[in-house]
C-alpha cells in the first residue's frame, strides 16, 4: 500500500542517512521502525527482580543487635 506521511526535514535526512550507511532502501527503514513501535506496544513492562547475591560465607557477621550493627555501618563516618 502506498500513503503520504508527513515528518520533520530533519528527520527524514536522518533516516535517509541511516539508510544510505546501511544500503537499504528509505522504505524498509520505515518499516522497521513501525514494526519495532508496533511490537514494543503489545509487551508488558518487565517486572523488576532483584538480582540474588551471596557472599559465600564471606560476609559482614555480627552477633550484636541492632546498635552494634549500625555502629559498624557508620564506623568512620560522621554520624
Amino acid at each position: 500500500m502506498k500513503t503520504t506521511i508527513e515528518i520533520p526535514d530533519a528527520l527524514f535526512r536522518e533516516a535517509k542517512q541511516y539508510a544510505a550507511r546501511r544500503g537499504l532502501p528509505l522504505r524498509e527503514v520505515f518499516e522497521s521502525g513501525l514494526r519495532a513501535v508496533l511490537r514494543g506496544s503489545r509487551r508488558s513492562p518487565r517486572r523488576f527482580r532483584l538480582k540474588t547475591v551471596t557472599t559465600k560465607g564471606e560476609g559482614l557477621v555480627c552477633d550484636g543487635d541492632w546498635a552494634a550493627i549500625r555502629s559498624l555501618i557508620y564506623e568512620g563516618h560522621a554520624g
